[in-house]
């Protein structure tokens, strides 16, 4: 499975500009046909202008409408970051997940809310975590604050997950996190790690720390970016999870008995 990862700046509340730059680093990566396109969180919008209610795409019709598109025409998998989607009374960060023919195949609603950002007050949580198939592979998704649950990856691996995709808008002050974080899912579970982080300025003008990563089952990193604009490509050789589990296969040797908390 071939993956491309589109580092993208993201200008806040600039919805018409995010989406040229998409289109622009979409056509650019597409060239070498990828077969999976990982796009950053709030791509659309950034994190973001407020209230968010009113610059939100309602039932991420325009946002469904262009990944499904670019999909079809490049025949490529998209794992579409985020956008601000309005269901309801409700907004939610959700990702959309579209295959080669652009039929959207899932979708996934940010299950953990960054309290200290004022996220939770923004956005309502999604309420279950999901799988997806792309060309034969499972696959999951979570986004930005959802890395440091490592609950929450441990049960998409249960899950018999190969590949993780994380789109975020990850700040620079906490970059050696988003390094860590990262490659300990991809050790502890035994999973690939594609990772894509928006890069530029938050509206506060703490810079975003770029970074996105592709990682290994082992945690060794086959390609990272810098903080600029950026396309990461790798090919994940899958055969290499199973080569692992078969050398040391942690999930064998778990005590489900004594992990058990209220």
């Amino acid at each position: 499975m071939k993956v491309a990862v589109l580092q993208m700046p993201v200008l806040p509340g600039a919805a018409a500009k995010n989406l040229a730059t998409m289109y622009r680093l979409t056509e650019q990566a597409c060239a070498s046909r990828p077969d999976v396109l990982l796009l950053p969180e709030l791509w659309r919008l950034g994190f973001y202008p407020q209230p968010i209610r009113d610059y939100a795409d309602p039932d991420g019709t325009e946002s469904r409408r262009a990944l499904a598109r670019l999909a079809r025409e490049h025949q490529v998998n998209i794992v579409g970051g985020t956008v601000a989607n309005v269901i309801g009374a409700q907004v939610f960060n959700t990702c959309y997940i579209f295959d080669r023919e652009g039929q959207q195949v899932t979708t996934y609603h940010k299950t953990h809310l960054f309290s200290l950002a004022g996220e939770d007050k923004d956005f309502t949580p999604g309420d279950k975590l999901v799988t997806f198939t792309l060309d034969g592979v499972k696959c999951g998704v979570l986004v930005c604050y959802d890395i440091r649950f490592p609950e929450a990856a441990r049960a998409l691996a249960l899950q018999d997950i190969s590949v993780l995709f994380v789109p975020a808008e990850w700040p620079t002050r906490r970059l050696i996190h988003w390094q860590t974080l990262l490659r300990a899912r991809a050790i502890e579970n035994q999973i690939w790690v594609v990772a894509c982080n928006a890069c530029g300025t938050q509206p506060d003008g703490q810079p975003l720390a770029g970074h996105s990563t592709i990682i290994d089952p082992w945690g060794e990193i086959l390609a990272v970016a810098d903080e600029d604009e950026a396309i990461l490509q790798a090919n994940l050789r899958l055969i290499l999870r199973t080569q692992i589990r078969q050398t040391l296969n942690v999930f064998a040797d778990r005590r489900e008995d004594v992990y058990k908390t209220k």
